[in-house]
């Protein structure tokens, strides 16, 4: 993404935002993190935003997206919230928050993130967001269900690859397929098991339904 630039004092434009709404940004009041989720927050109300993609409420999707826009973590101390911020993170952070509010994008395509089982995986629109109950049946290793450790796990239709990948880490030992029918999915997928470093126990499969997979799994 290309932000607006300061040369002799002379604001160069250098992004598809054109200058009515780049110097409304500018001119905003809205200079510091608690300023921004304040507003989000009042704005997510204002619109009646749904959320369901991770938060349940407008506070917490508010301090998820400004401070996943900027890179900052959840646990941030409460001081850092009255920091400014510079021109081209305003700039940047209220473009997503337009886009929140106006086109409806959920906050984990508008990050490129979202997270399952305490892990980040990337997201994007060609994958579903994870919002899956079987995050909670993972970390309780699927009892009273599963009475030996598997050895093959398969996580069909995975799309991101979230719950596959979720698996592995929970069963150290086990080989873990991810198929999809989707090409796309599966590149996200592909860059999850690259991301999580699990690539010696995680692969991906492309097919329809069970076609093409390597024998049978314990899950």
């Amino acid at each position: 993404m290309f932000f607006p630039r300061r040369r002799d004092d002379v604001w160069l434009i250098e992004s598809p935002v054109d200058f009515l709404e780049f110097a409304v940004v500018i001119t905003s009041r809205l200079r510091t993190l608690r300023d921004h989720i304040r507003w989000a927050v009042s704005r997510f109300h204002g619109e009646d935003l749904f959320f369901g993609h991770g938060t349940d409420n407008a506070w917490d999707e508010a301090r998820q997206l400004v401070l996943g826009a900027l890179h900052l973590p959840w646990e941030i101390a409460d001081s850092y919230l009255d920091c400014n911020l510079e021109e081209d993170e305003v700039v940047h952070l209220q473009l997503l928050l337009k886009r929140r509010i106006e086109e409806r994008v959920p906050t984990a395509y508008l990050l490129g993130e979202a997270w399952f089982c305490g892990m980040s995986f990337i997201v994007d629109e060609r994958v579903l967001i994870p919002r899956s109950p079987i995050g909670e049946l993972i970390e309780n290793r699927f009892t009273p269900w599963l009475g030996t450790e598997p050895a093959r796990i398969l996580d069909l239709c995975t799309g991101s690859g979230c719950i596959g990948i979720a698996c592995a880490y929970e069963f150290q030992n086990a080989e873990v397929v991810l198929a999809d029918l989707s090409f796309e999915a599966l590149e996200v997928a592909n860059q999850n098991i690259e991301r999580h470093g699990v690539d010696e126990r995680v692969y991906t499969v492309q097919g329809d339904g069970f076609d093409g997979l390597p024998g049978s799994a314990s899950i």
